[in-house]
């Protein structure tokens, strides 16, 4: 079974973290071969996370996120041999109010369910902005 939405205990601890400034969301999405729609419609994997990224979008954008990076996955070269993402990218959010604030909005909630249908397993892992470190292991002042 695949990690596909947030647990509430989870988002909880997500929500009381509130600091201020924005935070980096890196999603790291595979897909399924054929989505599975509770209604039994039929799509791809792919054309289903393409509903979702263009039914979502326009909130994304009105919330102020932006994707900050991506790229597309080759080899895992340290890790589980069998893991291989589709989508791998950041995603910024001005803020944890912004990205909680997207996951009410009636219409992104109409587009996750795309998501929930497209999506076999997932990581979405959130990260503090900092300034780059100008070696491997240095943590920025």
């Amino acid at each position: 079974m695949g990690h596909i939405d947030p647990t509430k205990e989870v988002f909880a601890q997500f929500r009381a973290n509130d600091r201020p400034g924005p935070i980096h969301m890196l999603n790291l999405v595979r897909l399924r071969a054929e989505a599975t729609y509770p209604d039994g419609r039929k799509a791809t994997g792919a054309e289903a996370y393409a509903a979702y990224g263009r039914e979502s979008g326009p909130v994304f954008e009105r919330l102020g996120g932006r994707i900050v990076w991506q790229g597309g996955f080759e080899l895992m070269l340290i890790g589980p041999q069998d893991e291989r993402w589709d989508h791998c990218f950041i995603a910024e959010y001005p803020s944890v109010a912004a990205f909680a604030e997207m996951i009410r909005d009636p219409v992104y909630r109409e587009a996750v369910k795309h998501r929930q249908a497209a999506v076999e397993d997932s990581r979405l892992i959130r990260h503090a902005v900092l300034p780059v470190g100008k070696t491997f292991g240095e943590l920025p002042k």
